[in-house]
């Protein structure tokens, strides 16, 4: 029977220069989401595509990310290629897999690990195996969908019962228009026909696709697309149990794997995945800092929220290390949220830049690229240069909210010390030297003022405190309360200074203290 949602990204292994000038090799950098048909072009029909993403890993380097994850990349007939037809190759489009091992081996080059998407859950109506599944109850290929009669079908209807599934009724979908006969299950709609994970060939033709973009491709991990829907709601354990055998599985094939889980749910109900899923992407965070950066006053007491949270998935998985991000490929961008106000884009990027964890960039965060659903609109280009100066620049959707009117291009923000772009390469910078930032202890500060998100960091013997202003207006902070820090470490404003146990922070800005 049926399934449920998760998704699924790897952790990276980054070489950092600390502040001796060596270097030090700690995991989990910052990743950077990546929709390549949006990004860099390299022969001039408008759409992104492997070679030109391999022409930008200077970028990327430069900014400092440790690792990229990849929307889809297989053959697909959708642009957003979620509907695969192919698990064992590249969609033309985006180029050969001969263009997809050069760029994982440059990025390698660079220290940058490379994560890509793939999606159990379902494959789209096109792929062979519903087409052969579509011939009949006989063939080979049936028992790898989800099907039942028409009958039991038109009964959940009428009846308005779901004996069948517990997920929606309207998900089962007749082949050809034939209402008469068996229908398939679809969880997301017709043309992402849902696998059947009961199915012991399914499970092993899985474990083939993962060894071959593991060992023949060379990818570091895998973001796993609508894993919660692996089986139905009532099939909660059989989802657990899947994703113990699944991690199992690659694991065999590369010991040092790394998944990352999208449960969009309660921690009591995430916190099991946690048994097969080493990590999590933590949307209450996103929701959580938006929120306080737009009400401009920390009402849900942020750090202790993250807190509670982090602390029950690590009673479950003692090694969970939590993926954080702002907002990704399925929300409107951060910017737009925040009503184009830049400022407060760049509080909440620093606040999710001093919580624990892998923090994840979506392209063009970055830049102060905007967008607001439907998804094609919070999918833009990227914009490298102003009047597509850049024969990179994509084209593939015509912008509406992000353009070189209304964002200032990367060519012309690398020359700002001031920009949205410098601003982000200072904080993954900082980042990278501090493993404390990502592996460290979270706790409550002192320091108890609404306006405020204040929160210690600790390793050892090394402490920060992470102050941000979520006002409009300056803040004078005493410093009474915690007297041994007592040295700025990293600010996003200049002339933030400490005098007389009081600090003074500036409208919507950041200050790190060190002990």
């Amino acid at each position: 029977m049926k399934r449920i949602f998760i998704t699924i990204t790897l952790f990276v292994m980054v070489f950092s220069c600390r502040d001796d000038g060596t270097k030090e090799r700690w995991p989990y950098g910052v990743n950077y989401e990546v929709f390549v048909l949006a990004f860099a072009d390299s022969n001039g029909d408008g759409k992104g595509d492997l070679p030109g993403l391999t022409a930008k890993l200077d970028y990327l380097q430069d900014l400092g990310v440790g690792g990229v994850w990849l929307m889809p990349i297989m053959p697909s007939p959708s642009y957003h290629k979620y509907d695969v037809t192919d698990y064992k190759a590249i969609d033309p489009t985006y180029g050969t897999t001969e263009d997809f091992r050069k760029f994982v081996s440059e990025a390698h080059k660079r220290g940058i690990q490379v994560i890509i998407d793939l999606i159990l859950n379902h494959t789209g109506s096109d792929h062979p195996w519903f087409k052969e599944a579509i011939k009949g109850k006989s063939n080979p290929y049936r028992n790898y969908y989800v099907w039942a009669n028409k009958d039991s079908v038109a009964d959940q209807i009428s009846k308005k019962t779901t004996s069948l599934d517990s997920d929606n009724i309207t998900q089962w979908h007749a082949v050809d228009g034939d209402t008469l006969s068996e229908h398939y299950y679809g969880f997301f709609y017709g043309g992402m026909p849902d696998l059947n994970f009961d199915n012991p060939r399914v499970r092993e033709e899985f474990v083939e696709i993962g060894k071959f973009w593991l060992t023949e491709m060379n990818v570091d991990g895998f973001r796993l697309d609508a894993a919660k829907h692996i089986f139905p709601t009532d099939r909660a354990i059989d989802n657990h149990a899947f994703w113990i055998w699944f991690r199992t599985e690659m694991e065999k094939i590369r010991p040092d794997v790394y998944l990352v889980g999208e449960v969009w749910s309660k921690a009591e109900e995430v916190a099991p995945y946690l048994k097969g899923l080493p990590a999590l992407f933590n949307f209450d965070m996103g929701y959580a800092i938006t929120s306080a950066v737009k009400a401009e006053k920390d009402t849900f007491d942020l750090v202790e929220k993250y807190k509670e949270i982090n602390d029950y998935y690590r009673s479950v998985t003692p090694n969970y290390i939590d993926a954080t991000f702002l907002k990704n490929h399925d929300q409107n961008r951060i910017l737009s949220e925040l009503k184009d106000d830049e400022s407060k884009a760049r509080l909440a990027a620093s606040i999710l830049f001093t919580l624990p964890g892998t923090p994840y960039v979506y392209y063009g965060e970055e830049i102060g690229m905007k967008g607001l659903k439907p998804d094609e609109f919070i999918r833009e280009p990227f914009i490298w240069d102003e009047d597509n100066k850049d024969a990179m620049q994509t084209s593939w959707e015509i912008p509406k909210y992000s353009t070189d009117k209304t964002v200032v291009p990367l060519r012309k923000q690398r020359e700002d010390p001031n920009s949205m772009f410098s601003f982000y390469k200072k904080w993954i910078t900082y980042r990278n030297r501090n493993a404390i930032l990502t592996l460290g202890e979270l706790s409550n500060s002192p320091i108890h003022m609404p306006e405020i998100v204040s929160m210690v960091r600790s390793m050892g013997n090394k402490r920060l405190l992470a102050l941000h202003n979520l006002t409009d207006s300056e803040i004078i902070i005493p410093l009474h309360e915690v007297p041994e820090f007592e040295e700025v470490d990293f600010m996003t404003n200049e002339g933030i200074a400490i005098s007389e146990k009081q600090i003074k922070l500036p409208a919507h800005s950041s200050v790190v203290l060190k002990n």
